[in-house]
């Protein structure tokens, strides 16, 4: 898809934030707003494994994208998880 830019790394991190907001509401009241580059997904968020399944499959979805499992090992925040969205939609 080439080299995404600055922009592009916003409207992924906006729509990262919307999916991520509708599930952590479900735990705490988290909107999109709150959450932010440096917000942990499990810690701040309060996701369980399943849950960051269900987002993986969201993103999957909203993103036109196949998500390595293997990669949310290395996941921890927002930001960690947007640059992964990023680096596969340059694949």
């Amino acid at each position: 898809m080439g080299n995404l830019t600055m922009a592009d790394y916003q409207k992924i991190l906006h729509r990262t934030r919307s999916i991520l907001a509708g599930f952590a509401k479900t735990r705490m009241s988290v909107k999109a707003e709150e959450i932010n580059e440096h917000t942990e997904i499990t810690k701040d968020l309060g996701l369980d494994s399943l849950q960051v399944m269900e987002v993986v499959t969201e993103i999957e979805d909203a993103f036109d994208i196949t998500f390595p499992v293997s990669d949310l090992f290395e996941i921890r925040t927002v930001r960690d998880l947007v640059l992964r969205i990023q680096h596969i939609l340059e694949e």
